[in-house]
């Protein structure tokens, strides 16, 4: 392949430095999903959100779901390598939400346009989860349990609600001095 000066193209897969996110391990397989639950719509799409954007962090594969890392049409082999990278990110969301969702996602072809799809349907505050989430906070009780057990379920599920609820921040003199 040769470059804008009509130089050889000396770009190698095998040169790629692990910060750089078309770089890709050996445990960097579609087969195994990223996270340990499914996104099954509404109810859960948060907290999966927020697990799935840690996963993929950690991957240093962020960028191919929100889209900042484009394609690379000068140059054969990184475009080839970012459509292996972008299967592999789609997999792994693919491999991480429910069978009903699955289904529909089956034939994209770029993660960060499943990753918006999944986004605009389920990223929305249903009423009836509060309920429910509400409901599990007000019945929760020790029972017996630890207090470092009890402690740590009623704390999860304040963070599951504070994530819900976007409450508006403050724009007083009095917050900006803090």
């Amino acid at each position: 392949m040769f470059g804008d000066e009509g130089e050889v193209s000396t770009t190698m897969i095998s040169k790629l430095d692990f910060g750089n996110p078309l770089y890709l391990h050996a445990s960097d397989i579609s087969s195994t999903p990223l996270i340990n639950f499914k996104l099954k719509g509404t109810e859960n799409y948060k907290s999966w959100a927020c697990a799935m954007e840690l996963a993929l962090q950690t991957k240093n594969k962020l960028d191919f779901i929100n889209g900042t890392l484009e394609k690379y049409e000068e140059d054969e082999v990184l475009s080839n390598q970012w459509e292996r990278c972008n299967a592999v990110v789609l997999s792994w969301i693919l491999g991480c939400i429910s069978d009903e969702l699955y289904y529909g996602q089956i034939y994209s072809k770029l993660a960060s346009v499943v990753w918006e799809e999944l986004k605009e349907t389920y990223d929305k505050v249903d009423g009836s989860v509060l309920f429910n989430l509400e409901q599990k906070i007000s019945l929760l009780t020790q029972n017996g349990t630890p207090v470092s057990d009890y402690y740590h379920k009623l704390n999860s599920l304040w963070k599951q609600y504070d994530i819900l609820c976007k409450l508006p921040s403050c724009q007083c003199d009095a917050d900006k001095k803090r």
